[in-house]
């Protein structure tokens, strides 16, 4: 088994996969238990495999503008300079475009483009590059969210700096007309550091909990989609197995028939 072999197994329509990785397992020449471990794809993450193997310059895009996101993040939680927003907006579009893509590719393959199945799409191109090689995903994916910048730092401002030395001394008057001003003014930058700061930690909680309900959403629909396609599987199972039956029975007939003719 070479590495040629893994690839287009992974090209093949969805029903043939199981077969042909019962084939390469007779046949041998590799890790024969790593072998019947691979799953076969839902419909959904071939329906991704296939825009890698198929529309390779979408899919690259696609990859290209996410690890530039991933970088212009951590840049600005570095505390250093990155436009996000043109980043985010570079990425929407090429995710906008691979989801018609696949979508299409879907369709091409014979298989029904139902809202789960989008879903599913969806979610998974958005949570790429994976940990899997490319156009091997033998399931439907979750975007990391928040988890994929767990780590970094967000680089606060710097510290106030130290007070100057005292001055010379001057009279009572003349010192308090030079220091309450300026105590004044520094209460009042501090209490705006703090109101900034609760506002910046709102955001984000609010954000991170917009978060969540989205891969639960995602997770769940993902899981419907799995479903929704061992039903399928099952269904053609059934119907392999009815039309041999008929089969059988229609030589079953035919050869009664003959004998009455032979009577």
């Amino acid at each position: 088994m070479t590495e040629s072999d893994l690839d287009r197994l992974f090209q093949l329509p969805p029903e043939e996969f199981t077969a042909a990785r019962n084939d390469l397992v007779r046949r041998g020449g590799g890790d024969a238990a790593a072998l019947r471990r691979l799953r076969k794809p839902p419909v959904a993450a071939w329906a991704v495999n296939q825009l890698y193997w198929k529309r390779r310059a979408t899919y690259t895009a696609l990859i290209d503008a996410a690890a530039d996101l991933r970088r212009t993040h951590k840049a600005v939680l570095g505390g250093r300079q990155g436009d996000l927003r043109a980043a985010t907006k570079a990425h929407d579009a090429a995710l906008d475009t691979a989801i018609k893509t696949t979508m299409k590719l879907l369709r091409e393959g014979g298989h029904p483009a139902s809202d789960a199945t989008r879903q599913a799409i969806v979610s998974t191109l958005r949570a790429l590059p994976a940990d899997a090689p490319p156009g091997r995903l033998e399931h439907v994916l979750q975007p990391g969210g928040f988890e994929m910048l767990s780590g970094m730092t967000v680089r606060g401002r710097a510290s106030p700096a130290a007070p100057k030395p005292p001055a010379p001394k001057a009279s009572a008057a003349s010192k308090r007309s030079h220091e309450e001003p300026d105590g004044r003014a520094e209460k009042q930058r501090i209490a705006r550091q703090r109101e900034a700061a609760a506002a910046a930690a709102h955001a984000r909680r609010e954000a991170e909990q917009a978060a969540r309900r989205a891969e639960f959403e995602r997770a769940r629909a993902a899981r419907e989609v799995e479903k929704a396609d061992a039903r399928v599987e099952e269904a053609r199972a059934d119907l392999d197995r009815a039309r041999e039956a008929l089969a059988k029975a229609q030589a079953a007939a035919a050869a009664a028939r003959r004998g009455l003719k032979n009577l």
